[in-house]
């Protein structure tokens, strides 16, 4: 994938969250037409506070860098990089991302392999992902 300027504001939102969320880590990523994959690691430091996988029933911490939940860091992600691309655009307000998002914990090393493969083999199979609106289906 050749990334334009809203892939390139996507990309340096991807790359900045280690920067501004303290316990993450960032692992592979791509970009694509219509969607994004990538792997956000809660270093073990985070995961034995409860911050696994988002929210959880644990008080927060409280350490001078407060540790977040995924689905925080994700809602964080889309908001800044949707907020760049909209002053790009001269389009302040359009929703760049859907609503939601598909998490999975990650569990193991095959699992860790598995995953981090299919997102860097994704872009070879665009032409023919049924999401490609140049894919003619039957």
């Amino acid at each position: 994938m050749r990334l334009n300027d809203a892939g390139r504001i996507v990309q340096a939102t991807w790359d900045g969250l280690p920067s501004h969320y303290a316990g993450v880590r960032i692992d592979a990523f791509v970009i694509m037409p219509n969607h994004v994959h990538g792997i956000i690691v809660l270093t073990e430091r985070d995961v034995g506070a409860g911050f696994d996988v988002g929210a959880g029933f644990k008080t927060a911490p409280t350490d001078e860098r407060r540790r977040h939940g995924l689905s925080e860091i994700v809602r964080g992600f889309k908001t800044f990089s949707s907020r760049r691309i909209n002053e790009l655009h001269e389009t302040p307000g359009v929703s760049v991302w859907q609503r939601n998002y598909y998490e999975h914990i990650i569990r193991n090393d095959d699992s860790m392999d598995r995953i981090q493969k299919y997102i860097v083999d994704n872009p070879a199979r665009w032409a023919f992902d049924r999401e490609n609106p140049a894919v003619v289906t039957t």
